[in-house]
């Protein structure tokens, strides 16, 4: 489509005193294939040509070039529509995605670009919840998004890796922790300690001062406290890992609330030489009244820092480290003050690149027991969520098609996709209702309807004989096949707003359309059956789409099985 797109700029150039570039960000997509492929808009031409935007649109295709890319050139109202030649969109299109297989979609955008992307984030010494599954999905497809667009990505996972809570751990391990449950399940019999620790307080307050204690020793570098402290890191870190190659999400980097340790001091006298703390009730606060939001803490009264703090460091050591154009942070919308804090203070300290810092919100996930706590012992463990999706879809798998060779795969790629999907189908701002037989339905909008219309694919083409072979693409005018072809066609687009709005949702729905357009194809219109010439159009056209669906579910972090 980018072809035709700049062809539509060039002929505009023509014939209108703007940039190239300024006409390229006018041009739109039309919501309905009856008004085009593409659309340009009059109305900002209106103001400077003194004339309406329907008056121009029309005077303005009497004055364009004539072109060879397309059928015709109306105008609609205020609009300009390009329909594109029909035969030449099917060749460049179908030509395009089986010459650049894998490649297709990809863009240069980014190039000389860094992204940093701040996502995950679970705490250790706990189980990876079912909570930090929305971070880490989406964090991971936006990492593939912009990486598909040229950007240079480091993903960062800021570990949950100090605070008051790992003295009431230290505390809670020391009274009542057993060497063969913490060899056996380190993570699970920790889980437990913690919720222990919270019921024996409330019926025995002093519990809480034996936890600040131990939080202070670990504080000043306490030989026994900071053992404690890096086992629990070292095992947590070691499971997370393994849930993370389950899901196939990897980082670049593992920085913690604890690495920034070192910097804290550093960076709060920095913030006072600026003239920009001031003492509050005993603690040191940024004052963002003028920005209309309450003081930034940065010391509570006891001398002990926030999470802003920690951010403030990181936020300078990411840039100073990674030189970044773009910096995301995928975590939940309840935390939306306190980016706006922090990014209003570092716009105070001078840091012209606090604009390029962006908080990237989502919704809550829920099960039908509701929110999850983790004090009460209520979470719900993600790899229990992942196991269940797996056992499910194995259970659909052996009524559907028990003689499938590799079902225990197949079965793991379908239920851990089920469940990424599930996440990331729905517009991320948005809480989640998880229920099970949505997201594994396979005629529903789900990730297993995308994955059953690949592999469906992947058989038609294993059927026909000596596939691939000379096509002629051009052929593919007919309706059916001009759905699917539009489609196709805008891959790039959809990658280009789905970054743009981090988005990945844009890319699920984009799928399930292509998907669905392949289907409604297949079912009327004959493919091994048809005439040769355009039986082997057709063959090319499925594989194109098959390289589609695996090329956008792969930007979602899911897999695509080649039988089901």
């Amino acid at each position: 489509m980018q072809m035709f797109r700049n062809e539509a700029i060039k002929l505009l150039a023509a014939v209108l005193p703007a940039a190239k570039e300024d006409l390229a960000g006018e041009l739109e997509n039309p919501p309905a294939p009856e008004m085009g492929d593409i659309a340009f808009p009059c109305f900002k031409l209106a103001k400077t040509l003194r004339k309406a935007p329907t008056v121009i649109a029309a005077e303005l295709k009497d004055k364009l070039p004539e072109s060879k890319l397309f059928a015709r050139i109306e105008a609609k109202g205020p609009y300009l529509n390009f329909y594109c030649d029909r035969a030449l969109l099917a060749r460049t299109t179908v030509e395009s995605i089986l010459e650049q297989r894998e490649a297709y979609g990809r863009l240069d955008l980014g190039r000389g670009k860094t992204v940093v992307i701040d996502f995950s984030a679970p705490n250790i010494a706990k189980p990876f919840g079912v909570g930090h599954l929305r971070s880490t999905v989406i964090g991971n497809s936006l990492y593939r998004l912009y990486e598909a667009l040229g950007y240079k990505c480091v993903g960062i996972n800021h570990l949950g890796d100090w605070g008051t809570q790992f003295g009431k751990l230290i505390a809670a391990y020391l009274r009542w922790g057993v060497a063969e449950k913490m060899t056996a399940d380190p993570l699970q019999h920790l889980y437990e300690l913690y919720v222990r620790f919270h019921r024996e307080a409330e019926q025995n307050p002093a519990l809480d001062d034996e936890a600040r204690a131990w939080f202070k020793k670990l504080e000043d570098g306490d030989p026994e406290a900071t053992r404690l402290w890096r086992h629990f890191r070292e095992v947590s870190l070691a499971d997370f890992k393994r849930i993370y190659k389950i899901l196939g999400v990897e980082f670049d980097a593992y920085q913690g609330e604890s690495f920034y340790n070192e910097m804290l001091d550093e960076t709060v006298a920095l913030v006072e030489e600026m003239g920009l703390a001031q003492a509050s009730e005993g603690a040191l606060v940024v004052d963002l009244s003028a920005e209309g939001m309450p003081p930034c803490l940065l010391r509570k009264q006891d001398g002990a820092t926030l999470y802003a703090t920690r951010d403030l460091c990181a936020a300078i050591y990411r840039y100073n480290t990674y030189q970044f154009d773009k910096m995301l942070y995928v975590v939940g919308a309840d935390q939306a003050l306190h980016f706006r804090q922090l990014f209003a203070v570092l716009k105070k300290m001078g840091y012209s690149w606090a604009d390029r810092c962006c908080h990237v919100p989502f919704g809550l996930i829920r099960f039908q027991d509701g929110k999850m706590s983790t004090r009460q012992g209520t979470l719900v463990f993600l790899e229990d969520v992942l196991n269940r999706a797996t056992e499910l879809a194995a259970g659909i798998i052996q009524e559907k098609n028990p003689g499938l060779a590799n079902k225990e795969e197949v079965a793991r790629q379908v239920g851990i996709g089920a469940v990424i999907f599930g996440d990331l189908s729905n517009d991320r701002i948005k809480d989640i209702e998880f229920d099970w037989d949505k997201v594994l339905d396979f005629s529903g909008e789900t990730a297993p309807y995308v994955q059953y219309s690949h592999a469906r694919i992947c058989s038609i083409l294993r059927k026909a004989d000596n596939w691939p072979q000379e096509y002629d693409a051009s052929l593919l005018t007919g309706a059916e096949e001009q759905a699917v072809i539009n489609l196709l066609a805008r891959f790039s687009d959809q990658i280009v707003r789905a970054a743009e709005t981090c988005k990945p949702s844009v890319i699920a729905r984009y799928v399930l359309d292509v998907a669905a357009a392949f289907n409604t194809f297949y079912h009327r219109c004959p493919v091994l059956q048809a005439p040769p010439d355009i039986s082997r159009a057709r063959l090319a056209l499925i594989d194109a789409v098959r390289q589609v669906l695996v090329n956008g579910l792969w930007l979602l972090g899911i897999a695509a099985p080649e039988e089901m």
